[in-house]
Protein backbone atom coordinates (compact mmCIF):
# COMPACT_ATOMS: atom_id res chain seq x y z
CA UNK A 1 0.00 0.00 0.00
CA UNK A 2 0.86 3.57 -0.70
CA UNK A 3 1.33 6.06 2.21
CA UNK A 4 2.07 3.78 4.96
CA UNK A 5 5.33 5.21 5.39
CA UNK A 6 3.92 8.75 5.59
CA UNK A 7 4.28 9.55 10.02
CA UNK A 8 0.91 9.95 11.34
CA UNK A 9 2.05 13.26 12.65
CA UNK A 10 2.05 14.45 9.02
CA UNK A 11 -0.77 12.77 7.89
CA UNK A 12 -2.98 13.69 10.98
CA UNK A 13 -3.85 17.29 12.50
CA UNK A 14 -1.99 17.96 15.68
CA UNK A 15 -2.77 21.68 16.92
CA UNK A 16 0.15 23.81 17.70
CA UNK A 17 -1.63 25.72 20.75
CA UNK A 18 -3.03 22.58 22.28
CA UNK A 19 -1.52 20.27 24.96
CA UNK A 20 -1.55 16.94 25.15
CA UNK A 21 -1.64 13.81 27.19
CA UNK A 22 0.06 10.34 26.65
CA UNK A 23 -3.53 8.91 26.27
CA UNK A 24 -4.26 10.88 23.48
CA UNK A 25 -6.52 13.53 24.83
CA UNK A 26 -6.17 17.15 24.03
CA UNK A 27 -6.69 20.12 25.87
CA UNK A 28 -6.79 23.75 25.33
CA UNK A 29 -5.64 25.49 28.92
CA UNK A 30 -5.65 29.06 27.29
CA UNK A 31 -8.50 29.69 28.70
CA UNK A 32 -10.70 29.60 31.52
CA UNK A 33 -12.59 27.01 32.06
CA UNK A 34 -10.00 24.70 30.41
CA UNK A 35 -11.45 22.59 26.91
CA UNK A 36 -10.60 18.86 26.43
CA UNK A 37 -11.57 16.41 23.75
CA UNK A 38 -9.68 13.86 21.80
CA UNK A 39 -7.12 14.08 19.36
CA UNK A 40 -7.75 12.84 15.73
CA UNK A 41 -5.29 9.84 16.33
CA UNK A 42 -7.65 8.89 18.99
CA UNK A 43 -10.72 9.34 17.03
CA UNK A 44 -9.70 7.55 14.11
CA UNK A 45 -8.11 4.47 16.21
CA UNK A 46 -11.92 3.95 17.70
CA UNK A 47 -13.69 4.24 14.33
CA UNK A 48 -16.91 5.83 13.54
CA UNK A 49 -18.68 6.84 17.35
CA UNK A 50 -21.87 5.72 18.23
CA UNK A 51 -22.01 6.71 21.73
CA UNK A 52 -20.39 9.34 24.33
CA UNK A 53 -20.77 8.44 28.04
CA UNK A 54 -20.81 12.23 29.98
CA UNK A 55 -19.85 12.94 33.15
CA UNK A 56 -21.84 15.06 35.71
CA UNK A 57 -21.23 18.76 35.26
CA UNK A 58 -19.70 19.48 39.05
CA UNK A 59 -18.07 16.62 39.47
CA UNK A 60 -14.69 16.88 40.41
CA UNK A 61 -11.49 14.20 38.62
CA UNK A 62 -8.28 13.64 39.20
CA UNK A 63 -5.68 12.89 36.92
CA UNK A 64 -5.71 9.16 35.88
CA UNK A 65 -9.80 9.14 36.49
CA UNK A 66 -11.28 7.52 33.80
CA UNK A 67 -14.27 9.97 33.28
CA UNK A 68 -15.93 9.38 29.73
CA UNK A 69 -16.96 6.31 27.77
CA UNK A 70 -16.57 6.74 24.03
CA UNK A 71 -18.35 3.35 22.21
CA UNK A 72 -17.36 3.28 18.98
CA UNK A 73 -18.38 0.49 16.03
CA UNK A 74 -15.02 -0.70 17.37
CA UNK A 75 -14.45 -1.02 20.52
CA UNK A 76 -15.87 0.52 23.93
CA UNK A 77 -12.66 3.43 25.36
CA UNK A 78 -12.24 5.12 28.38
CA UNK A 79 -11.27 8.71 27.98
CA UNK A 80 -8.93 9.07 30.89
CA UNK A 81 -8.59 12.56 32.12
CA UNK A 82 -4.97 14.23 32.26
CA UNK A 83 -5.81 16.45 35.06
CA UNK A 84 -7.60 17.43 38.10
CA UNK A 85 -10.02 19.62 38.80
CA UNK A 86 -13.95 20.18 38.44
CA UNK A 87 -15.98 19.85 35.08
CA UNK A 88 -18.08 22.41 34.53
CA UNK A 89 -19.74 22.06 30.85
CA UNK A 90 -20.02 19.05 28.83
CA UNK A 91 -20.68 18.95 25.33
CA UNK A 92 -24.32 17.74 25.03
CA UNK A 93 -24.07 18.30 21.00
CA UNK A 94 -21.40 15.53 20.92
CA UNK A 95 -23.47 13.65 22.95
CA UNK A 96 -26.29 13.49 21.27
CA UNK A 97 -24.37 12.99 17.71
CA UNK A 98 -21.03 11.67 18.44
CA UNK A 99 -19.91 11.42 14.87
CA UNK A 100 -18.59 14.98 15.50
CA UNK A 101 -15.81 13.97 17.39
CA UNK A 102 -14.71 12.11 14.19
CA UNK A 103 -15.48 14.88 11.98
CA UNK A 104 -14.06 17.91 14.00
CA UNK A 105 -12.28 16.52 17.03
CA UNK A 106 -10.53 19.92 17.49
CA UNK A 107 -13.64 22.29 17.41
CA UNK A 108 -17.54 21.11 17.92
CA UNK A 109 -16.41 17.79 18.67
CA UNK A 110 -14.83 18.93 22.15
CA UNK A 111 -16.11 16.68 25.12
CA UNK A 112 -15.98 18.57 28.60
CA UNK A 113 -14.89 21.95 29.64
CA UNK A 114 -13.00 22.25 33.51
CA UNK A 115 -11.82 24.42 35.78
CA UNK A 116 -8.32 22.73 36.84
CA UNK A 117 -6.82 22.72 40.09
CA UNK A 118 -3.16 23.57 39.30
CA UNK A 119 -2.64 26.09 36.51
CA UNK A 120 0.17 24.75 35.39
CA UNK A 121 -0.57 20.88 34.67
CA UNK A 122 1.97 18.19 33.01
CA UNK A 123 0.94 17.66 29.42
CA UNK A 124 2.75 17.18 26.26
CA UNK A 125 3.74 19.71 23.42
CA UNK A 126 2.21 19.58 19.96
CA UNK A 127 6.22 18.34 18.67
CA UNK A 128 6.09 15.29 21.36
CA UNK A 129 2.17 14.17 21.25
CA UNK A 130 3.18 13.86 17.44
CA UNK A 131 6.56 11.63 18.15
CA UNK A 132 4.43 9.56 20.33
CA UNK A 133 1.94 9.14 17.60
CA UNK A 134 4.64 8.34 15.28
CA UNK A 135 5.74 6.08 17.26
CA UNK A 136 2.66 3.94 17.23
Amino acid sequence: MTGESQKNSERLDVPEQLAYSQDHVWMDTSSSPAVLGVTEYAAEQLGDLVFLDLPEMGTHVDAGDEIVELESSKAVEPLVCPVAGTITHVNRAASDDPAVINSDPYGEGWILKMELDDDQPELLSAQEYAKIIDAQ
